[in-house]
């Protein structure tokens, strides 16, 4: 028997790798994860912590599937801004059964 599961409709990848967990991406994903659940977003939107993205003199650094947008230095101002632009401004509205 085969398992299926739902793929998001976005995705935010937060580096959690040394420099950027030091400079606050274990926090970031927090946050998001927060927001996705305030917002009922849970399904929607999905919070992925990656390894080091090779940008560590960006630190903290993000990313925003499917627009591509790439964040460096994203502390928790950008963070909500980015979020609002990228996830709550994209997201197709759930329809009621």
């Amino acid at each position: 028997m085969s398992k299926s599961f739902n793929t998001p409709d976005k995705v935010i990848y937060v580096c959690t790798g040394s420099k950027c967990k030091k400079k606050g991406g274990k926090d970031l994903s927090k946050l998001f994860r927060g927001m996705i659940k305030d917002l009922g977003l849970k399904g929607q939107v999905e919070v992925i912590k990656t390894d080091c993205t090779d940008r560590c003199d960006y630190a903290p650094v993000t990313c925003m599937q499917p627009d591509n947008a790439w964040m460096p230095y994203t502390d928790e101002r950008k963070a909500k801004e980015a979020f609002q632009e990228h996830i709550l401004n994209n997201t197709p509205k759930q329809e009621n059964p």
